[in-house]
């Protein structure tokens, strides 16, 4: 399979990318800063509509995943404009390409559509964004669904940093080898996915050309902070330096979801690499750390 995948530095894309090539795909990755380290580098703006379009039409790849975005949610909160741009207006730009070439669209959007209020929620539920960044994403979301199908997701993380961001996984687990003390929230549950197992769901959707929406997350709902204490426990580091702290304590300029986790069980039914328990990514995510 020919596919093309923006956002390719990018924690979902570059593993995606890497598992691609890995099975002998064809893979073109898609970036604006960060070279992408597998698959051949393609700079798309995502700005630039034009230039989007035409970047596809000269690829036709048989299937894209859209998985580029602004994604620093109290950025998107200040920058409206630039959200639309980039979220909204880039992601109209990859639907009409991939209408074009013929090519399959994977959209990969958020848990952030919802508003928290619930919980574990599924595919049909009624959406309700709480932020400008979720607000942007399901306007994407309903540009792209005619094409192809919308993986929504939560909670990305994986074995190594990514556009020179380190994911929360990550982030716990360094600043706990080191000794030092970190505030985790107790207060907002997530399902939180291993970006391998993401990887493969999307790849599979991919492959199979699933349209619809499906919730492509971990399959345990848990709080950030018994995440945290589980990721500890799994790479035998002290969870005491894990301090309970509450949603109320941060001083975000964006409104959070409380409980956005996902429900996925039709993932689970539909996918052959179905979405994992999070002891089963945990002990995945260490297997890679130790094999490098």
């Amino acid at each position: 399979m020919k596919i093309f995948i923006t956002g390719g530095s990018g924690l979902a894309g570059s593993r995606l990318a890497e598992m691609a090539l890995a099975r002998g795909d064809e893979v073109f990755s898609g970036y604006a800063h960060n070279r992408p380290a597998c698959g051949r580098g393609v700079r798309l703006d995502l700005l630039d509509p034009d230039g989007i379009r035409d970047t596809i039409e000269r690829t036709r790849p048989d299937a894209i995943v859209h998985s580029a975005a602004l994604t620093d949610v109290d950025r998107c909160e200040r920058e409206k404009d630039l959200a639309f741009k980039i979220n909204v207006e880039g992601t109209r730009a990859v639907a009409e390409g991939a209408r074009a070439a013929g090519s399959f669209l994977v959209y990969v959007s958020t848990d952030y559509v919802f508003d928290g209020r619930r919980g574990l929620y599924r595919e049909g539920d009624q959406t309700g964004p709480v932020s400008y960044y979720g607000l942007s994403k399901l306007l994407g979301e309903e540009l792209s669904l005619d094409q192809g199908c919308v993986a929504r997701t939560c909670v990305i993380y994986g074995r190594r940093p990514a556009s020179g961001k380190v994911n929360f996984a990550l982030w716990i687990l360094n600043s706990l080898g080191s000794g030092k003390e970190i505030s985790v929230v107790t207060d907002q549950f997530i399902t939180p996915t291993l970006n391998s197992n993401l990887a493969a769901m999307l790849l599979e959707a991919a492959d199979r050309q699933l349209s619809g929406i499906y919730h492509l997350s971990g399959a345990s709902r848990v709080s950030r902070y018994d995440f945290a204490c589980q990721l500890a426990d799994t790479f035998e580091l002290d969870s005491r330096l894990i301090l309970p702290s509450r949603m109320s304590d941060l001083d975000w300029l964006a409104e959070r979801p409380k409980d956005s986790s996902l429900d996925t069980s039709k993932a689970r039914q539909m996918l052959k690499n179905g979405p994992l328990p999070l002891n089963d990514s945990l002990q995945l995510l260490k297997k890679e750390i130790i094999e490098g």
